[in-house]
């Protein structure tokens, strides 16, 4: 099934690849890997959660975070392919952060919103290597951020 299809069936439309907020760009292309700038959980512009996990957060809303920055990933790797995520052949690597409570312990499960959420649409080259840490803030008080890589078919 093409990764269309599948973004299709799960009723998931990929927004426009958001502008970076600094001085960086959203991703770089080097030989056949796409490495994507952390992306927040937008949606029309708009940070859809913030605060901390461990405190104003709930882990299912952090996981459901998680998978709208995994969205976002796919949109700028979209953009890197010239519109045609055909060509993902891999997700090499998620990078997690979550903004949590000093005791909060399960970013893991909260990464696993993105790590899901690539799986769901790209099948066995969705799964990947991948590191959650924990972290006091993050840009715009969003609650994750989410970067990855990713090989393409030549």
């Amino acid at each position: 099934m093409s990764i269309s299809a599948r973004l299709n069936d799960l009723g998931i439309t990929l927004p426009q690849a958001a502008a970076p907020a600094g001085n960086y760009v959203p991703w770089v292309r080097q030989g056949d890997l796409v490495i994507v700038s952390g992306q927040l959980p937008l949606r029309d512009g708009k940070i859809v959660t913030t605060g901390l996990l461990g405190a104003s957060v709930s882990l299912e809303d952090g996981a459901a975070a998680a998978r709208l920055c995994a969205i976002n990933l796919l949109a700028q790797v979209q953009a890197a392919c010239d519109g045609d995520l055909e060509r993902v052949a891999q997700v090499v690597r998620l990078g997690g952060f979550v903004a949590c409570t000093a005791d909060f312990t399960d970013h893991p499960k909260v990464i696993n919103g993105a790590s899901d959420l690539m799986v769901a649409v790209l099948g066995d080259a969705g799964r990947h290597a991948r590191a959650a840490v924990g972290c006091p803030s993050l840009p715009l008080n969003a609650c994750v951020e989410v970067e990855g890589m990713f090989a393409l078919r030549p």
